[in-house]
């Protein structure tokens, strides 16, 4: 909860602009609108080549590559960390796109997945912005905390409006200015949904203002932004490990979709 950009990546990027250009318009008949399976895949691009951190940017400490993983690990021995630490994507900002990822998370583990980011100030390898968060008991785990920022934008099972007044404050963990518009359903069925200690796929749909957090493939949250004081249009994507007890957290099949 809560509390790397580099030519190659950026230029893997591009070609996703033509996919889209040719399309079939809304306007065509449903056979010609459908995507088989493997053009639904192409339009994914991988952030990570299963071997290497490379174009990614954190503290080498926490973040190691084993077994085509990236784990991220604080261990017993380890001095205590004083502030959350991320491992950054540098290979851009994206601003509406679908990302995609399995993660598995230690019992006493707290994690998250940040996007439409940016930097700390004077803080290395900290990100401040929107985040899926990601928790080893599954008490927060796909609802939307905007870390150094917010906080609490919509808990799971929320639908929720944050209006453009500019109004708000940050307590107790949660914004104020938030309009809980509805429900998706039993907070106690979408709990079950997650597996504990165990792989899951975690889906992240941006677009425009509209947010929307996925846990095997149900949706857990869905913020609509309407705040442009305090809201971002892009940004950095990050994975965390948070402040607390030791943990280990480990993410693979990060593949990322730009939308136009």
């Amino acid at each position: 909860m809560r509390y790397i950009r580099t030519k190659g990546w950026l230029l893997a990027l591009f070609p996703l602009a033509s996919l889209y250009a040719c399309s079939p318009s809304s306007n065509g008949s449903s056979q010609e609108n459908s995507l088989d399976e493997a053009e639904v895949d192409s339009a994914y691009v991988s952030l990570f080549d299963g071997k290497t951190l490379t174009g990614w940017e954190g503290d080498t400490a926490y973040w190691r590559v084993e077994d085509g993983q990236i784990i991220g690990e604080r261990k017993a021995s380890d001095e205590p960390l004083k502030r959350n630490t991320f491992l950054i994507w540098k290979g851009g900002q994206p601003a509406d796109f679908e990302l995609k990822l399995q993660y598995k998370i230690s019992p006493e583990g707290n994690s998250g997945v940040n996007y439409r980011s940016e930097p700390v100030e004077d803080v290395t390898h900290a990100l401040k912005g929107y985040q899926a968060d990601i928790d080893g008991q599954n008490k927060y785990t796909g609802q939307n905390y905007e870390e150094r920022k917010r906080t609490t934008l919509a808990y799971r099972g929320q639908v929720v409006e944050i209006p453009e007044d500019h109004g708000g404050e940050s307590k107790g963990n949660a914004w104020t200015n938030v309009l809980v518009k509805d429900t998706l359903g039993d907070l106690d069925e979408l709990k079950n949904v997650i597996k504990e200690n165990d792989w899951n796929e975690c889906h992240i749909v941006a677009k425009g203002n509209r947010l929307q957090h996925y846990i095997n493939g149900v949706l857990m949250s869905d913020v609509l932004d309407k705040d442009t004081k305090n809201g971002k249009k892009s940004g950095f994507i990050g994975v965390q490990i948070h402040v607390g007890p030791p943990m280990q957290v480990a993410f693979k099949d990060i593949k990322l979709k730009m939308l136009n």
